[in-house]
């Protein structure tokens, strides 16, 4: 993708236009017809739904009104270890979690262990299944159902999901995934396979059930091109098409451009991992501000919240519109100064992960209630 930004399932950079990513990568806007339907379902939007942060989606309209009709459909999204888990990384599973309350859906949770090995030269395999497991704690303690999620480490579950595999990669020819990922003659065989792993657990649902469940994708759009090949092969197994629906990314701390990864550089992101301290100082320090330069010209002019992270994080974690709106109010009014919404960030995001890191803790004695093993 060019004309000032990049988005692939490696790489995400530039000032992205969403409406133009859509367009280019063939998603549909959530529209407000789609979003009353799902609010005649939840009862009140997620805030997520409501900002436009989840904002295209493939087919969710056809799941709804499967739904309308009394099919049940199952949940489908995953991580990628090769790190800490970081803030970024549970927008998408914070609304998940959501989704299954809402409409009592069973989730799946792929730990692609196996594909982080085959993708990241400075890791081994037992490297990147440690990491797996440390990472399906952040999952836990988001206050998943253990009777309705289930864990996937691949490694661990690959008796089962092998088989599956083998149909999708008989079905999709290496010319598909070159098109779709950019592999090249260069890139490892492990790499043009694992797109058919990628692609079992959508199935999963469907053949362990014996019915026909369609599953839903919550996920950043960088992710989408995986799923292009399971929907492309599933008619052809006889399965129902995957649905996604996307959101946008959590901007790094110095700025608007990209998204927040470890690549990025540990001054643009907080992990999980991240105590108070080092929170604060982060944000005070490298958070990108929208402020003046001095307090009497932003006393007098404002701050525009549109470019200031502090404000764009809040769209991501503070739930309450209200709370939301009057910090827009007074930070464009100039009521607001610059170090006063770091501070009010910082606070947010300081109380939100001493809640989760205590969660964290106490998931690790049920973890094997969610992991599924052959």
């Amino acid at each position: 993708m060019n004309k000032g930004f990049v988005v692939t399932p490696w790489e995400v950079s530039g000032d992205i236009d969403y409406s133009r990513l859509a367009k280019e990568f063939g998603t549909t806007p959530i529209s407000d017809t789609l979003l009353k339907k799902i609010e005649k379902h939840s009862g009140k939007l997620h805030y997520m739904l409501s900002r436009k942060i989840f904002f295209s989606h493939r087919d969710l309209d056809i799941l709804l009104s499967e739904y309308e009709k009394g099919t049940k459909f199952a949940l489908y999204t995953g991580r990628g270890p090769s790190g800490d888990t970081h803030l970024g990384h549970l927008i998408p599973w914070i609304f998940t979690k959501w989704l299954q309350d809402v409409f009592d859906a069973p989730l799946y949770f792929q730990i692609t262990d196996d594909e982080k090995y085959l993708c990241k030269r400075d890791l081994d395999l037992s490297q990147t299944t440690a990491m797996g497991y440390e990472n399906a704690l952040d999952i836990i303690a988001l206050g998943f159902d253990p009777e309705k999620t289930h864990i996937i480490v691949d490694t661990d579950y690959s008796k089962t999901l092998y088989k599956i595999a083998l149909q999708v990669a008989k079905k999709t020819t290496a010319s598909s995934a070159k098109a779709v990922f950019g592999f090249t003659n260069e890139t490892n065989i492990g790499m043009y396979f694992w797109p058919a792993m990628q692609a079992a657990p959508c199935f999963l649902p469907s053949i362990l059930s014996g019915q026909k469940i369609r599953t839903l994708i919550p996920a950043a759009i960088d992710q989408d091109p995986y799923w292009r090949i399971a929907r492309d092969v599933a008619p052809k197994l006889g399965y129902p098409k995957t649905s996604a629906i996307h959101c946008s990314f959590l901007p790094p701390l110095t700025g608007m451009s990209g998204k927040m990864s470890t690549s990025e550089g540990m001054q643009s992101t907080i992990f999980i991992s991240d105590d108070e301290k080092t929170v604060r100082k982060k944000i005070m320090k490298y958070a990108f501000s929208g402020g003046k330069e001095t307090v009497e010209e932003h006393r007098k002019k404002g701050g525009n919240p549109d470019i200031d992270i502090p404000y764009q994080w809040l769209r991501y974690f503070e739930e309450d519109e209200k709370k939301l709106r009057k910090i827009y109010d007074d930070y464009s009014s100039g009521k607001l100064l610059s170090g006063e919404i770091k501070q009010i960030l910082a606070d947010k995001i300081s109380k939100f992960l001493a809640e989760h890191r205590k969660k964290r803790e106490s998931a690790r004695k049920n973890i094997s209630k969610f992991i599924l093993k052959d």
